[in-house]
C-alpha cells in the first residue's frame, strides 16, 4: 500500500475491454469481480497499478485489469513483483497466483518474497487442483485426492498456504472465499497493511475438482462451518451459541475447543479474543483441521514491519550520501588490465 493522495474511480476504470475466459462457473469470475469493484473504494491509481502473474487459470487476471500488468512465467512471479517494486517503490504491486504456481515450482520465490516483507498484496487461489493442465493433483490436493496423475489416490500430505505463509515470516495472512461479499473487506485490509499481504482464496474449480469446499461455502451451513475474525472481538460462530477457547483441562497440548455459549455470556465461556498480532493464535487457527472446528475466515494475522523495500531504499541513500555518480570509477575500481593491441601473431 502506499502513501498518496486517492484517486477517485469507478467500476468501469478497472475493467478491461478483453473478453474474459474461463469455464462457465469458475469462482475466478467473482474474484476478478470483487477486486474490480474493491478498486475504486481505496482509492488506488490505475496508471499507478500493476498486477503480476505466473502461469495457470489465475494467472490470466493482468488481462482483464485496466491497469499495467506481466503474465509471467510458471512460479517466478514474485521475483518480477520483487523487481518492480524496488525498482519503483511508489507502484502498487499486487501478486495473483495459484496453489500450484505458487506453492509448487514457485514454492521457494514466495517464500523470499514473504520472509522479505515486499510491501505488495498477495492473491492465492486455491481450488487444491492442477485446472489449466487437465486436473493433476496440486501441493493443496487433499490425501485421496483421485486425478489423472494419481489414479489411485494421492498419498501427498496437502500444504497447508496459510501455515506455510506464517513460517515463512508474513506479517499479514488472511483468508476467503471466492463468492462471499466479505472478500472486499479483506482485500482492504491487505492493501491497508504495510508490507507483504497474502491471502488464500478458496476457489472452485467446477470442471476438475467442483464444490470440494462445499462442506464450509455452503450457505445453509455456512453459520455452523464459518468463523470469521475480527481483531479484539470474541471467537464465536453458529450465530454466537458457540465459540473458541483453550483447552485448559489440557494445558500441555496447548489446542483450541468449541464451547458452548449460554445466553451469550461468551465470557464464562472462556472463548478467546481475536488478536491478529499473537503469530502463536494464528497458528492455532489456521491449522484448526475442518470439521472438528469451523473454517477461520478473514484476517489471521496482521502486525506489521519495516518492508524490505523500504529498508534497502535506506541503506542506498546512506551508503551513497556525499558520493557523486560515476559509472567509469565504478568500473575501473579494483585491479584492470590493459589488453596490448599488437600482441604476438599465432
Amino acid at each position: 500500500m502506499n502513501d498518496m493522495t486517492p484517486v477517485k474511480t469507478t467500476l468501469k476504470d478497472w475493467v478491461t475491454d478483453q473478453e474474459v475466459r474461463w469455464c462457465p462457473g469458475c469462482g475466478d469470475y467473482a474474484i476478478l469481480k470483487a477486486v474490480q469493484r474493491t478498486m475504486p473504494d481505496l482509492g488506488a491509481d490505475p496508471a499507478n497499478t500493476v498486477f503480476v502473474s505466473g502461469i495457470g487459470c489465475s494467472s490470466r487476471f493482468p488481462y482483464y485489469m485496466e491497469t499495467y500488468g506481466f503474465h509471467t512465467i510458471h512460479g517466478r512471479a514474485p521475483t518480477i513483483a520483487t523487481g518492480l517494486k524496488l525498482a519503483n517503490p511508489e507502484l502498487d504491486v499486487w501478486l495473483v497466483t495459484g496453489d500450484g504456481d505458487g506453492l509448487s515450482i514457485g514454492g521457494n520465490h514466495m517464500l523470499h518474497l514473504l520472509r522479505r516483507n515486499v510491501d505488495c498484496q498477495v492473491l492465492l487461489f486455491n481450488n487444491e487442483i492442477y485446472g489449466l493442465t487437465k486436473g493433476q493433483y496440486s501441493p493443496t490436493s487433499r490425501t485421496g485426492t483421485s486425478s489423472p496423475s494419481t489414479p489411485f489416490g494421492s498419498v501427498d500430505r496437502p500444504v497447508n498456504p496459510c501455515a506455510f505463509a506464517l513460517g515463512s515470516g508474513a506479517r499479514f495472512v488472511a483468508r476467503g472465499i471466492d463468492v462471499n461479499k466479505n472478500l472486499s473487506n479483506t482485500f482492504k485490509a491487505a492493501y491497508n497493511h504495510k508490507g507483504t499481504a497474502f491471502i488464500e482464496i478458496f476457489q472452485n474449480c467446477i470442471v476438475y475438482n467442483e464444490d470440494v469446499f462445499a462442506d464450509f461455502t455452503n450457505k445453509k451451513t455456512a453459520a455452523e462451518t464459518q468463523i470469521w475474525l475480527e481483531h479484539g472481538e470474541p471467537l464465536l460462530f453458529a450465530n454466537g451459541t458457540k465459540g473458541l477457547a483453550l483447552d485448559r483441562e489440557h494445558p500441555e497440548h496447548l489446542k483450541p475447543i468449541v464451547v458452548d455459549v449460554v445466553d451469550g455470556d461468551w465470557q464464562a465461556a472462556g472463548v478467546l479474543r481475536h488478536d491478529q498480532t499473537n503469530h502463536a493464535l494464528a497458528y492455532m487457527l489456521v491449522e484448526m483441521p475442518f470439521g472438528e472446528y469451523p473454517m477461520a475466515l478473514g484476517t489471521v494475522y496482521d502486525d506489521p514491519r519495516p518492508t524490505f523495500n523500504q529498508v534497502l531504499t535506506k541503506q542506498r541513500e546512506e551508503v551513497s550520501a556525499g558520493k557523486p555518480a560515476d559509472l567509469q570509477a565504478l568500473i575501473e575500481h579494483g585491479q584492470t588490465w590493459t589488453v596490448e593491441e599488437d600482441g604476438p601473431e599465432l
